[in-house]
């Protein structure tokens, strides 16, 4: 038996938004310094690059304690963390009054407006790319440090 199970599990969780998250940086100041688009890059990205890494990890770590009970697959289990995860940041995000909910859709930072119809499809999306990179990169790398 390897020591230290869950530390391995949260260090293979937080391996790809540590890599992705930079890279959306990187396209936000893009988008902000060359296209002039006006939107706060550090409140659009400062808190999600420090909550998305560690809740990955934790997410990684229950996965790792409770599948014994619940059998669910891994790409299953890290498709139910976008479920969490966009309620929580809505609310944050509209207690924050940076995100502002309207009838036909949503205003964020009083300067982008996301009408629903084009929200239910990028969520679903979501759903399918936290299935997909789970499946392969979280439970490749579980199975690589030895914890699946």
């Amino acid at each position: 038996m390897k020591p230290h199970p869950y530390l391995r599990a949260y260090l293979a969780g937080v391996f790809v938004p540590t890599l992705v998250l930079p890279l959306l940086l990187t396209v936000f100041i893009v988008v902000r310094i060359v296209l002039q688009v006006s939107v706060p890059i550090e409140q659009a990205m400062i808190f999600p690059m420090a909550v998305v890494p560690s809740l990955f990890g934790l997410w990684n770590m229950l996965y790792l304690g409770s599948h014994a009970r619940t059998r669910l697959p891994i790409g299953v289990h890290g498709a139910v963390l976008p479920l969490l995860m966009a309620p929580a940041g809505a609310l944050v995000a509209t207690c924050l009054h940076v995100l502002e909910f309207g009838s036909h859709g949503v205003t964020w930072f009083q300067a982008l407006y996301f009408p629903y119809a084009l929200i239910a499809p990028c969520f679903l999306a979501a759903l399918v790319g936290y299935y997909l990179v789970w499946k392969y990169i979280v439970g490749f790398l579980n199975r690589v440090l030895g914890i699946a």
